[in-house]
Protein backbone atom coordinates (compact mmCIF):
# COMPACT_ATOMS: atom_id res chain seq x y z
CA UNK A 1 0.00 0.00 0.00
CA UNK A 2 2.86 2.00 0.05
CA UNK A 3 1.95 3.20 -3.54
CA UNK A 4 -1.37 4.35 -2.49
CA UNK A 5 0.12 6.03 0.19
CA UNK A 6 2.24 8.08 -2.14
CA UNK A 7 -0.36 9.31 -4.58
CA UNK A 8 -2.81 9.88 -1.76
CA UNK A 9 -1.90 13.81 -1.16
CA UNK A 10 -1.50 14.12 -5.26
CA UNK A 11 -4.97 12.32 -5.57
CA UNK A 12 -6.79 14.60 -3.11
CA UNK A 13 -5.30 17.90 -4.40
CA UNK A 14 -6.80 16.93 -7.70
CA UNK A 15 -10.24 16.16 -5.97
CA UNK A 16 -10.03 19.60 -4.19
CA UNK A 17 -8.85 21.46 -7.75
CA UNK A 18 -11.97 20.01 -9.06
CA UNK A 19 -14.41 21.13 -6.52
CA UNK A 20 -12.53 24.76 -6.13
CA UNK A 21 -11.89 24.83 -9.79
CA UNK A 22 -15.74 24.33 -10.62
CA UNK A 23 -17.93 27.15 -11.39
CA UNK A 24 -19.39 29.04 -8.36
CA UNK A 25 -17.99 26.26 -6.17
CA UNK A 26 -17.51 28.59 -3.02
CA UNK A 27 -19.27 31.54 -4.20
CA UNK A 28 -20.94 33.77 -1.69
CA UNK A 29 -25.02 34.02 -2.32
CA UNK A 30 -24.64 35.62 -6.03
CA UNK A 31 -27.47 36.14 -7.98
CA UNK A 32 -27.96 32.57 -9.98
CA UNK A 33 -29.31 33.37 -13.58
CA UNK A 34 -30.42 30.24 -15.68
CA UNK A 35 -31.01 30.12 -19.38
CA UNK A 36 -32.56 26.92 -21.67
CA UNK A 37 -30.99 25.51 -24.39
CA UNK A 38 -32.10 28.19 -27.03
CA UNK A 39 -31.01 31.25 -28.83
CA UNK A 40 -33.67 33.72 -26.81
CA UNK A 41 -32.99 32.22 -23.35
CA UNK A 42 -29.78 32.76 -23.76
CA UNK A 43 -29.63 36.40 -24.61
CA UNK A 44 -32.73 37.01 -22.25
CA UNK A 45 -30.14 35.65 -19.49
CA UNK A 46 -27.66 38.14 -20.77
CA UNK A 47 -30.34 40.60 -20.98
CA UNK A 48 -31.44 40.29 -17.13
CA UNK A 49 -27.56 39.80 -15.86
CA UNK A 50 -26.80 42.93 -17.56
CA UNK A 51 -29.81 45.23 -16.30
CA UNK A 52 -28.64 44.06 -12.44
CA UNK A 53 -24.76 44.94 -13.53
CA UNK A 54 -25.94 48.05 -14.58
CA UNK A 55 -27.97 49.54 -11.65
CA UNK A 56 -25.24 47.96 -9.06
CA UNK A 57 -21.75 47.62 -10.87
CA UNK A 58 -20.38 45.70 -7.77
CA UNK A 59 -23.10 42.99 -7.82
CA UNK A 60 -22.05 39.42 -7.88
CA UNK A 61 -23.99 37.46 -10.90
CA UNK A 62 -23.83 34.38 -11.96
CA UNK A 63 -24.67 33.50 -15.22
CA UNK A 64 -25.58 29.34 -16.09
CA UNK A 65 -26.33 29.51 -20.00
CA UNK A 66 -27.63 26.43 -21.70
CA UNK A 67 -28.83 24.05 -18.95
CA UNK A 68 -31.53 22.34 -21.10
CA UNK A 69 -35.32 21.70 -21.51
CA UNK A 70 -38.13 22.91 -18.95
CA UNK A 71 -37.90 19.99 -16.82
CA UNK A 72 -34.16 20.47 -16.21
CA UNK A 73 -34.02 24.30 -15.65
CA UNK A 74 -37.12 24.11 -13.36
CA UNK A 75 -35.61 21.06 -11.34
CA UNK A 76 -32.55 23.47 -10.90
CA UNK A 77 -34.58 26.42 -9.75
CA UNK A 78 -36.61 24.41 -7.08
CA UNK A 79 -33.31 23.21 -5.94
CA UNK A 80 -31.80 26.38 -5.62
CA UNK A 81 -28.85 26.40 -8.27
CA UNK A 82 -30.70 29.09 -9.51
CA UNK A 83 -32.55 32.09 -9.08
CA UNK A 84 -34.61 33.21 -11.43
CA UNK A 85 -34.83 32.21 -15.36
CA UNK A 86 -36.48 33.51 -18.40
CA UNK A 87 -39.95 31.53 -19.04
CA UNK A 88 -42.89 31.71 -20.83
CA UNK A 89 -46.64 31.47 -18.90
CA UNK A 90 -48.14 29.00 -21.64
CA UNK A 91 -45.04 26.41 -20.76
CA UNK A 92 -45.70 26.87 -17.01
CA UNK A 93 -49.43 26.01 -17.31
CA UNK A 94 -49.08 23.03 -19.59
CA UNK A 95 -45.69 21.81 -18.24
CA UNK A 96 -44.76 23.04 -14.94
CA UNK A 97 -48.45 22.62 -13.58
CA UNK A 98 -49.83 20.35 -15.26
CA UNK A 99 -52.97 22.40 -16.68
CA UNK A 100 -54.69 20.26 -19.23
CA UNK A 101 -55.64 24.11 -20.70
CA UNK A 102 -54.10 27.70 -20.65
CA UNK A 103 -55.34 30.99 -20.12
CA UNK A 104 -55.69 30.88 -15.91
CA UNK A 105 -55.60 34.15 -14.06
CA UNK A 106 -52.25 35.13 -12.89
CA UNK A 107 -53.60 35.10 -8.96
CA UNK A 108 -54.92 31.19 -10.05
CA UNK A 109 -50.83 30.38 -11.33
CA UNK A 110 -49.08 32.68 -8.82
CA UNK A 111 -51.08 30.33 -5.65
CA UNK A 112 -50.00 27.21 -7.55
CA UNK A 113 -46.50 28.18 -7.20
CA UNK A 114 -46.42 29.73 -4.03
CA UNK A 115 -46.31 25.82 -2.22
CA UNK A 116 -42.98 25.46 -4.95
CA UNK A 117 -41.17 28.01 -3.58
CA UNK A 118 -42.00 30.01 -6.93
CA UNK A 119 -43.42 32.78 -8.06
CA UNK A 120 -43.76 34.73 -11.89
CA UNK A 121 -42.98 38.42 -12.48
CA UNK A 122 -41.85 40.97 -14.46
CA UNK A 123 -43.63 40.60 -17.78
CA UNK A 124 -40.85 41.54 -20.82
CA UNK A 125 -43.94 42.38 -23.28
CA UNK A 126 -43.80 39.95 -26.20
CA UNK A 127 -45.13 36.41 -26.94
CA UNK A 128 -43.01 33.59 -28.32
CA UNK A 129 -45.92 31.26 -29.22
CA UNK A 130 -44.59 27.19 -31.04
CA UNK A 131 -45.73 27.08 -34.29
CA UNK A 132 -44.97 24.64 -37.55
CA UNK A 133 -42.88 26.18 -40.66
CA UNK A 134 -41.92 25.04 -43.74
CA UNK A 135 -40.30 26.38 -46.66
CA UNK A 136 -42.32 28.87 -48.40
CA UNK A 137 -41.94 27.70 -52.11
CA UNK A 138 -42.70 23.93 -51.27
CA UNK A 139 -45.74 25.53 -48.84
CA UNK A 140 -46.82 27.49 -52.34
CA UNK A 141 -46.55 24.43 -54.36
CA UNK A 142 -48.82 22.46 -52.38
CA UNK A 143 -51.30 25.13 -51.43
CA UNK A 144 -50.73 24.82 -47.68
CA UNK A 145 -51.41 27.98 -45.54
CA UNK A 146 -52.72 26.23 -41.91
CA UNK A 147 -52.06 23.52 -39.87
CA UNK A 148 -55.60 21.18 -40.29
CA UNK A 149 -54.00 20.91 -44.06
CA UNK A 150 -51.09 18.70 -43.08
CA UNK A 151 -53.57 15.93 -42.68
CA UNK A 152 -54.21 15.33 -46.53
CA UNK A 153 -50.50 15.56 -46.46
CA UNK A 154 -49.01 11.93 -44.68
CA UNK A 155 -45.79 11.96 -46.88
CA UNK A 156 -44.43 14.91 -45.54
CA UNK A 157 -41.29 14.88 -43.30
CA UNK A 158 -41.65 16.24 -40.09
CA UNK A 159 -38.55 16.92 -38.06
CA UNK A 160 -39.38 17.89 -34.36
CA UNK A 161 -37.56 19.16 -31.34
CA UNK A 162 -36.87 16.77 -28.84
CA UNK A 163 -38.67 18.70 -26.15
CA UNK A 164 -41.36 19.77 -28.65
CA UNK A 165 -41.97 15.79 -29.12
CA UNK A 166 -42.65 15.12 -25.39
CA UNK A 167 -44.80 18.38 -24.19
CA UNK A 168 -48.54 18.09 -23.79
CA UNK A 169 -48.89 21.46 -25.70
CA UNK A 170 -46.07 19.86 -28.39
CA UNK A 171 -46.82 16.99 -30.62
CA UNK A 172 -48.48 14.48 -28.61
CA UNK A 173 -51.85 17.23 -28.14
CA UNK A 174 -50.92 19.08 -32.07
CA UNK A 175 -51.20 15.94 -33.84
CA UNK A 176 -54.36 14.82 -31.45
CA UNK A 177 -56.31 18.16 -32.11
CA UNK A 178 -55.47 18.04 -36.07
CA UNK A 179 -55.53 14.12 -36.46
CA UNK A 180 -51.97 14.25 -38.20
CA UNK A 181 -51.18 10.92 -39.69
CA UNK A 182 -46.99 11.55 -39.87
CA UNK A 183 -44.15 10.17 -37.80
CA UNK A 184 -42.18 13.21 -36.80
CA UNK A 185 -38.51 12.42 -36.09
CA UNK A 186 -36.49 14.05 -33.55
CA UNK A 187 -34.04 16.48 -34.10
CA UNK A 188 -32.15 19.52 -31.97
CA UNK A 189 -33.76 22.67 -32.75
CA UNK A 190 -31.10 24.44 -34.00
CA UNK A 191 -29.76 21.90 -36.57
CA UNK A 192 -33.20 21.61 -37.47
CA UNK A 193 -33.65 25.01 -39.58
CA UNK A 194 -30.15 23.77 -41.86
CA UNK A 195 -32.26 20.16 -42.24
CA UNK A 196 -34.99 22.25 -43.74
CA UNK A 197 -32.97 24.32 -45.92
CA UNK A 198 -31.32 21.22 -47.25
CA UNK A 199 -34.58 19.47 -47.38
CA UNK A 200 -33.75 16.61 -45.41
CA UNK A 201 -36.99 17.60 -43.84
CA UNK A 202 -40.04 19.11 -45.29
CA UNK A 203 -41.74 20.55 -41.50
CA UNK A 204 -40.53 21.66 -38.30
CA UNK A 205 -41.25 23.38 -35.08
CA UNK A 206 -40.81 26.79 -34.53
CA UNK A 207 -40.67 29.90 -32.14
CA UNK A 208 -42.36 32.37 -33.44
CA UNK A 209 -39.74 35.13 -32.45
CA UNK A 210 -36.81 33.29 -34.63
CA UNK A 211 -35.05 34.85 -36.68
CA UNK A 212 -34.17 32.19 -39.07
CA UNK A 213 -38.12 32.02 -39.99
CA UNK A 214 -37.36 35.18 -42.21
CA UNK A 215 -33.70 34.22 -42.99
CA UNK A 216 -34.77 30.83 -44.56
CA UNK A 217 -37.95 32.19 -46.17
CA UNK A 218 -39.80 29.99 -43.98
CA UNK A 219 -43.87 29.85 -44.04
CA UNK A 220 -45.43 29.69 -40.32
CA UNK A 221 -48.94 27.58 -40.72
CA UNK A 222 -51.64 29.28 -38.99
CA UNK A 223 -52.57 27.43 -36.27
CA UNK A 224 -56.56 27.23 -37.50
CA UNK A 225 -57.47 25.08 -34.92
CA UNK A 226 -56.41 26.93 -31.63
CA UNK A 227 -54.35 24.54 -30.37
CA UNK A 228 -51.35 26.71 -28.93
CA UNK A 229 -51.27 28.65 -25.67
CA UNK A 230 -50.04 32.11 -25.59
CA UNK A 231 -46.26 31.92 -24.42
CA UNK A 232 -45.80 35.85 -23.04
CA UNK A 233 -42.46 36.08 -21.67
CA UNK A 234 -42.05 36.80 -17.74
CA UNK A 235 -39.33 35.78 -15.26
CA UNK A 236 -39.51 32.70 -13.33
CA UNK A 237 -37.75 32.76 -9.97
CA UNK A 238 -37.57 31.44 -6.30
CA UNK A 239 -39.90 33.05 -4.17
CA UNK A 240 -37.20 34.53 -1.74
CA UNK A 241 -35.13 36.50 -4.52
CA UNK A 242 -36.97 40.10 -3.73
CA UNK A 243 -36.06 39.42 0.26
CA UNK A 244 -32.03 37.71 -0.69
CA UNK A 245 -31.25 40.44 -3.45
CA UNK A 246 -33.51 43.24 -3.17
CA UNK A 247 -31.47 46.02 -5.51
CA UNK A 248 -31.35 42.84 -7.84
CA UNK A 249 -35.16 42.87 -7.91
CA UNK A 250 -35.23 46.60 -8.15
CA UNK A 251 -33.54 46.34 -10.96
CA UNK A 252 -35.20 43.77 -12.86
CA UNK A 253 -38.90 45.76 -12.57
CA UNK A 254 -37.07 47.98 -15.39
CA UNK A 255 -37.90 45.23 -17.67
CA UNK A 256 -41.52 45.46 -17.50
CA UNK A 257 -43.05 44.97 -20.89
CA UNK A 258 -39.25 46.74 -22.47
CA UNK A 259 -39.37 44.19 -25.09
CA UNK A 260 -41.75 43.92 -28.04
CA UNK A 261 -41.50 40.62 -30.07
CA UNK A 262 -39.71 43.28 -33.35
CA UNK A 263 -36.62 43.53 -30.67
CA UNK A 264 -36.39 40.05 -29.29
CA UNK A 265 -36.77 38.79 -33.11
CA UNK A 266 -34.12 41.80 -34.25
CA UNK A 267 -31.85 40.24 -31.40
CA UNK A 268 -32.15 36.74 -32.25
CA UNK A 269 -30.99 37.48 -35.50
CA UNK A 270 -28.20 39.46 -34.42
CA UNK A 271 -27.00 35.73 -32.35
CA UNK A 272 -28.11 33.42 -35.23
CA UNK A 273 -27.31 35.42 -38.77
CA UNK A 274 -25.18 38.41 -37.74
CA UNK A 275 -23.13 35.53 -35.39
CA UNK A 276 -22.83 38.47 -32.35
CA UNK A 277 -22.57 37.21 -28.74
CA UNK A 278 -24.67 37.26 -26.38
CA UNK A 279 -23.48 39.69 -24.04
CA UNK A 280 -22.91 42.07 -26.89
CA UNK A 281 -25.90 41.62 -28.19
CA UNK A 282 -27.53 42.64 -24.79
CA UNK A 283 -25.50 45.26 -24.06
CA UNK A 284 -26.33 47.22 -27.64
CA UNK A 285 -30.26 46.71 -26.69
CA UNK A 286 -29.54 48.09 -23.04
CA UNK A 287 -27.89 50.92 -24.53
CA UNK A 288 -30.82 51.94 -27.31
CA UNK A 289 -33.12 51.97 -24.37
CA UNK A 290 -30.56 54.10 -21.76
CA UNK A 291 -29.67 51.38 -19.62
CA UNK A 292 -26.37 51.10 -20.58
CA UNK A 293 -23.84 53.75 -22.09
CA UNK A 294 -22.48 52.70 -25.32
CA UNK A 295 -22.91 50.05 -28.11
CA UNK A 296 -21.93 46.53 -29.63
CA UNK A 297 -18.76 46.41 -31.78
CA UNK A 298 -19.07 44.58 -34.36
CA UNK A 299 -16.86 41.49 -33.21
CA UNK A 300 -14.86 38.79 -35.54
CA UNK A 301 -16.19 35.54 -35.79
CA UNK A 302 -13.23 33.40 -37.53
CA UNK A 303 -12.02 29.87 -35.91
CA UNK A 304 -9.20 31.67 -34.83
CA UNK A 305 -11.22 34.30 -32.78
CA UNK A 306 -13.05 32.15 -30.99
CA UNK A 307 -10.89 29.11 -30.51
CA UNK A 308 -8.63 32.23 -28.63
CA UNK A 309 -11.77 33.80 -27.02
CA UNK A 310 -11.26 35.39 -23.61
CA UNK A 311 -13.20 32.32 -22.31
CA UNK A 312 -10.90 29.77 -23.18
CA UNK A 313 -8.92 29.91 -19.75
CA UNK A 314 -12.09 29.51 -17.49
CA UNK A 315 -13.06 26.92 -19.88
CA UNK A 316 -9.71 25.09 -19.75
CA UNK A 317 -9.58 25.35 -16.03
CA UNK A 318 -13.21 23.95 -15.42
CA UNK A 319 -13.03 21.32 -17.87
CA UNK A 320 -9.27 20.21 -16.28
CA UNK A 321 -11.01 20.13 -12.99
CA UNK A 322 -13.83 17.83 -14.05
CA UNK A 323 -11.32 15.35 -16.04
CA UNK A 324 -8.29 15.69 -12.87
CA UNK A 325 -11.14 15.19 -9.85
CA UNK A 326 -12.98 12.39 -11.85
CA UNK A 327 -9.84 10.43 -12.52
CA UNK A 328 -8.26 10.97 -9.14
CA UNK A 329 -11.71 9.77 -7.52
CA UNK A 330 -12.09 7.05 -9.53
CA UNK A 331 -8.48 6.02 -8.65
CA UNK A 332 -8.99 6.54 -4.70
CA UNK A 333 -12.12 4.43 -5.20
CA UNK A 334 -11.08 1.56 -7.46
CA UNK A 335 -7.38 0.53 -6.84
CA UNK A 336 -8.30 -0.47 -3.13
CA UNK A 337 -11.53 -2.32 -4.14
CA UNK A 338 -9.57 -4.28 -7.40
CA UNK A 339 -6.82 -5.28 -4.13
CA UNK A 340 -9.67 -6.14 -1.85
CA UNK A 341 -11.61 -8.52 -4.35
CA UNK A 342 -8.71 -9.82 -6.35
CA UNK A 343 -8.46 -12.96 -3.81
CA UNK A 344 -12.45 -13.08 -4.50
CA UNK A 345 -13.28 -14.06 -8.14
CA UNK A 346 -16.36 -14.17 -8.00
CA UNK A 347 -17.04 -10.46 -6.28
CA UNK A 348 -14.83 -8.84 -8.47
CA UNK A 349 -16.24 -10.23 -11.56
CA UNK A 350 -20.01 -9.23 -10.15
CA UNK A 351 -18.60 -5.62 -9.69
CA UNK A 352 -16.79 -5.37 -13.17
CA UNK A 353 -19.76 -6.09 -14.14
CA UNK A 354 -21.62 -3.46 -12.55
CA UNK A 355 -18.89 -1.11 -13.37
CA UNK A 356 -20.15 -1.69 -17.52
CA UNK A 357 -23.30 -1.70 -17.10
CA UNK A 358 -22.80 1.89 -15.49
CA UNK A 359 -21.24 2.24 -19.30
CA UNK A 360 -24.32 1.53 -21.22
CA UNK A 361 -26.45 4.53 -19.52
CA UNK A 362 -25.94 7.49 -21.90
CA UNK A 363 -24.31 10.45 -20.44
CA UNK A 364 -27.23 12.73 -20.54
CA UNK A 365 -29.24 10.39 -18.76
CA UNK A 366 -26.73 9.60 -16.45
CA UNK A 367 -27.13 13.60 -15.80
CA UNK A 368 -30.75 13.63 -15.54
CA UNK A 369 -30.53 10.79 -12.82
CA UNK A 370 -28.61 12.74 -10.52
CA UNK A 371 -30.04 16.05 -10.96
CA UNK A 372 -32.80 14.22 -9.69
CA UNK A 373 -31.33 12.04 -6.68
CA UNK A 374 -28.87 14.97 -5.81
CA UNK A 375 -31.47 17.53 -6.23
CA UNK A 376 -28.75 20.05 -7.81
CA UNK A 377 -26.92 20.83 -11.09
CA UNK A 378 -23.67 22.16 -11.76
CA UNK A 379 -20.26 20.42 -11.40
CA UNK A 380 -20.57 17.79 -8.52
CA UNK A 381 -23.31 15.80 -10.37
CA UNK A 382 -21.47 16.31 -13.28
CA UNK A 383 -17.98 15.05 -11.43
CA UNK A 384 -19.79 11.71 -10.09
CA UNK A 385 -20.91 11.04 -13.30
CA UNK A 386 -17.28 11.45 -15.12
CA UNK A 387 -16.26 8.99 -11.87
CA UNK A 388 -18.95 6.43 -12.03
CA UNK A 389 -17.68 6.22 -16.09
CA UNK A 390 -14.03 6.15 -15.22
CA UNK A 391 -14.40 3.72 -12.72
CA UNK A 392 -14.43 0.75 -15.21
CA UNK A 393 -11.20 1.56 -16.79
CA UNK A 394 -9.38 1.47 -13.41
CA UNK A 395 -10.72 -1.34 -11.74
CA UNK A 396 -10.37 -3.67 -15.10
CA UNK A 397 -6.76 -2.55 -15.26
CA UNK A 398 -6.24 -3.19 -11.92
CA UNK A 399 -7.65 -6.19 -11.50
CA UNK A 400 -5.80 -7.37 -14.94
CA UNK A 401 -2.12 -6.08 -14.01
CA UNK A 402 -2.51 -7.66 -10.28
CA UNK A 403 -3.56 -10.89 -12.33
CA UNK A 404 -0.33 -11.10 -14.60
CA UNK A 405 2.43 -11.08 -11.32
CA UNK A 406 3.45 -14.39 -12.03
CA UNK A 407 2.29 -16.44 -9.18
CA UNK A 408 5.35 -18.31 -8.28
CA UNK A 409 6.82 -14.87 -7.73
CA UNK A 410 3.84 -14.37 -4.75
CA UNK A 411 4.48 -17.97 -3.52
CA UNK A 412 8.49 -17.05 -3.21
CA UNK A 413 7.43 -13.72 -1.45
CA UNK A 414 5.58 -15.74 1.01
CA UNK A 415 7.76 -18.17 1.68
CA UNK A 416 10.39 -15.91 2.53
CA UNK A 417 8.31 -14.67 5.65
CA UNK A 418 6.56 -11.70 3.99
CA UNK A 419 2.84 -11.14 5.19
CA UNK A 420 0.24 -10.56 2.69
CA UNK A 421 0.14 -6.46 2.79
CA UNK A 422 4.03 -6.71 2.37
CA UNK A 423 4.00 -9.40 -0.70
CA UNK A 424 1.56 -6.57 -2.51
CA UNK A 425 3.14 -3.65 -1.85
CA UNK A 426 7.26 -4.81 -2.52
CA UNK A 427 5.85 -7.23 -5.25
CA UNK A 428 2.47 -6.94 -7.05
CA UNK A 429 1.51 -3.33 -7.40
CA UNK A 430 5.06 -2.34 -8.63
CA UNK A 431 4.54 -5.47 -11.41
CA UNK A 432 0.92 -4.11 -12.12
CA UNK A 433 1.75 -0.50 -12.36
CA UNK A 434 2.20 -0.70 -15.68
CA UNK A 435 -0.91 -1.75 -16.99
CA UNK A 436 -2.38 -0.08 -13.57
CA UNK A 437 -1.09 3.20 -15.77
CA UNK A 438 -2.79 2.13 -18.84
CA UNK A 439 -6.11 2.12 -17.01
CA UNK A 440 -5.70 5.39 -15.67
CA UNK A 441 -4.95 6.94 -19.31
CA UNK A 442 -7.57 5.57 -20.75
CA UNK A 443 -10.03 6.61 -18.12
CA UNK A 444 -8.84 10.45 -18.60
CA UNK A 445 -8.95 10.11 -22.44
CA UNK A 446 -12.80 9.14 -21.91
CA UNK A 447 -13.42 11.60 -19.06
CA UNK A 448 -11.98 14.29 -21.47
CA UNK A 449 -14.95 13.94 -23.87
CA UNK A 450 -17.59 12.86 -21.77
CA UNK A 451 -16.76 16.40 -19.52
CA UNK A 452 -18.24 18.09 -22.88
CA UNK A 453 -21.64 16.67 -21.46
CA UNK A 454 -21.62 18.33 -18.21
CA UNK A 455 -21.54 21.97 -20.00
CA UNK A 456 -26.17 21.09 -20.22
CA UNK A 457 -26.49 21.29 -16.36
CA UNK A 458 -24.10 24.32 -15.92
CA UNK A 459 -20.84 22.55 -14.70
CA UNK A 460 -19.11 24.49 -17.73
CA UNK A 461 -16.06 23.47 -19.72
CA UNK A 462 -15.83 23.20 -24.01
CA UNK A 463 -19.05 22.16 -24.09
CA UNK A 464 -20.07 24.99 -23.06
CA UNK A 465 -19.19 26.21 -26.77
CA UNK A 466 -20.00 22.94 -28.11
CA UNK A 467 -23.71 23.40 -26.73
CA UNK A 468 -24.17 27.13 -27.77
CA UNK A 469 -23.01 26.40 -30.96
CA UNK A 470 -25.62 23.60 -31.28
CA UNK A 471 -28.58 26.07 -30.55
CA UNK A 472 -27.22 28.47 -32.95
CA UNK A 473 -26.35 25.76 -35.58
CA UNK A 474 -22.74 27.51 -35.48
CA UNK A 475 -20.22 25.47 -36.60
CA UNK A 476 -17.04 27.85 -36.05
CA UNK A 477 -18.41 27.92 -32.32
CA UNK A 478 -18.56 23.69 -32.48
CA UNK A 479 -15.04 23.29 -33.86
CA UNK A 480 -13.97 26.26 -30.93
CA UNK A 481 -15.12 23.43 -28.40
CA UNK A 482 -14.23 20.31 -29.74
CA UNK A 483 -10.74 21.49 -31.23
CA UNK A 484 -9.43 22.41 -27.26
CA UNK A 485 -11.16 19.02 -26.13
CA UNK A 486 -9.40 17.05 -28.93
CA UNK A 487 -6.20 18.96 -27.84
CA UNK A 488 -6.84 18.11 -24.15
CA UNK A 489 -6.86 14.25 -24.69
CA UNK A 490 -3.53 14.53 -26.66
CA UNK A 491 -1.98 16.51 -24.10
CA UNK A 492 -3.09 13.45 -22.07
CA UNK A 493 -2.01 10.70 -23.93
CA UNK A 494 1.03 12.27 -24.42
CA UNK A 495 1.16 12.70 -20.61
CA UNK A 496 0.87 9.23 -19.81
CA UNK A 497 2.82 8.02 -22.94
CA UNK A 498 5.50 9.56 -21.43
CA UNK A 499 5.00 8.03 -17.64
CA UNK A 500 4.88 4.53 -19.30
CA UNK A 501 7.99 5.38 -21.39
CA UNK A 502 9.93 6.82 -18.24
CA UNK A 503 8.72 3.77 -16.19
CA UNK A 504 9.72 1.09 -18.92
CA UNK A 505 13.15 2.83 -19.18
CA UNK A 506 13.95 3.10 -15.40
CA UNK A 507 12.81 -0.86 -15.04
CA UNK A 508 15.08 -1.57 -17.98
CA UNK A 509 17.99 0.30 -16.52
Amino acid sequence: MMLLRRLRPLLLLLVCAALTGAPGAWAAEPLRIGSKRFTESYILAEVIAQTVRADDPGAEVEIRQGLGNTAIVHAALKAGSIDVYPEYLGTIEREILGHATTGAPLEQLQAELRPLGLAIGVPLGFNNGYALAMRSAQARELGLTALSQLKGQPALKLGLSNEFLGRADGWPGLMTRYALPQTPTGLDHGLAYRALADAQIDVTDVYTTDAQIAALDLTVLADDGRFFPRYDAVLLYRIDLPQRHPRAWAALQTLRGRIDETAMIAMNAQAEVKRQPFDAIAREFLAKRGTTSGSAEPVESGLWTRLTGPDLGRLTGQHLALVLGAVALATLVGVPLAVALHPWPRWREALLAVCALLQTVPSLAMLALLIWAMNRIGPVPALVALTLYALLPVLRNCTVGLSEVPEGLTTAAKALGLTRGQVLRSVQLPLALPVMLAGLRTAASLSVGTATMAAFIGAGGYGERIVTGLALNDQTLLLAGALPAAALALLFEGVFGLMAWTLAKSRGA
